[in-house]
């Protein structure tokens, strides 16, 4: 991976009225790295992309792409963009080729480039046997593939890719993935999506975005090992006081599954197994399993995006 650093975000903010939908957030993406942005609904992701992407301006804070800065610089900063919406913007009257030769000129490829720039983006996008039919009469997975080519045909060094693979088939969905794992090579890629093991599948870095606020910045390795490490399975036959294992030192919350079933969630430093045992015992819980569990990204996510788990945000960010 190249150290060169693509997208630098510093201390962004954006405020509607009295309402700070994004708060104070920083980071930055390397060519060679694809970062997975998700947060649940209102969180502030779709906000950060509209910034990230030239249409809204923040209130304070800047963002540098391939080193431009996006306000005192945005035609060059904008030019190192490629933007797909989670709608391709694609005109379902024209052919492929037709359509890709009108995005060339739009992002200002000279005109004895263009053909040249075309090809290579529909070799990119797995579309070099279908440039002469109407895009309208495309499968969505295909269409996908246009709105991924003319965001790449500029050659830009930043893709932003907002919801890829929405509404396509498991067979679609794969070979998106795929794409996009083969445009990371090349670029810097921010996938912003809601599917979880769309993450897992195609990113190497994932960020979770909450209340306005990055509360999690990792790579995928390190998810991995707390995804791995940090989550007991409890079975009781009576029902406990949760408020007493939530006091357990390194306990940072508890999920009730009901059916007196827990998912326990603690800081790997500090393995909790042994008091929560002795607890069971003393209260009479009826402890009839304890077993540590891989917890899922989809655990990780409701874990620190629920209003429950307010005081792990400094931790996790």
């Amino acid at each position: 991976m190249s150290d060169e650093v693509l997208v630098e975000v510093e201390d962004l903010s954006r405020s509607y009225g009295a309402i700070l939908a994004v708060r104070h957030i920083s980071f930055s993406i390397r060519r060679g790295q694809v970062l997975g942005f998700l947060g649940p609904n209102g969180a502030g992701k779709t906000t950060t992309m509209q910034i990230l992407s030239g249409n809204l301006a923040p209130s304070t804070g800047r963002v540098r792409i391939a080193g431009h800065d996006l306000l005192e610089d945005p035609r060059k900063a904008k030019q190192a963009i490629g933007y797909l919406p989670e709608q391709p913007p694609v005109y379902r009257e024209l052919t492929v080729d037709e359509y890709l030769d009108y995005c060339a000129g739009l992002n200002r490829i000279a005109r004895g480039r263009r053909r040249a720039a075309r090809e290579a983006a529909k070799k990119k996008c797995g579309l070099s046997d279908v440039g002469r039919r109407l895009i309208g009469n495309l499968s969505k997975g295909y269409q996908q593939r246009v709105g991924l080519a003319q965001a790449i045909i500029h050659l830009p060094p930043v893709i932003i890719l907002d919801e890829p693979t929405v509404g396509l088939d498991p067979i679609q969905i794969r070979e998106i993935r795929h794409l996009i794992r083969e445009l990371g090579k090349e670029h810097g890629v921010i996938l912003s999506t809601h599917i979880l093991p769309e993450v897992q599948a195609t990113c190497d870095q994932v960020q979770i975005i909450n209340k306005g606020e990055l509360v999690l910045n990792d790579s995928i390795e390190g998810l991995s090992r707390h995804m791995q490490s940090s989550t007991l399975s409890v079975g009781l036959r009576n029902a406990p006081d949760l408020g007493l294992i939530q006091g357990i030192k390194g306990v940072k919350s508890v999920q009730d599954q009901g059916d007196g079933r827990l998912h326990v969630f603690y800081d790997p430093s500090t393995d909790p197994t042994e008091a929560l045992v002795e607890l069971a015992v003393q209260k009479h819980w009826g402890l009839y399993e304890l077993q540590p569990q891989r917890a899922s990204l989809e655990d990780i996510f409701v874990h620190i995006t629920t209003e429950e788990h307010e005081s792990l945000k400094g931790a996790a960010a």
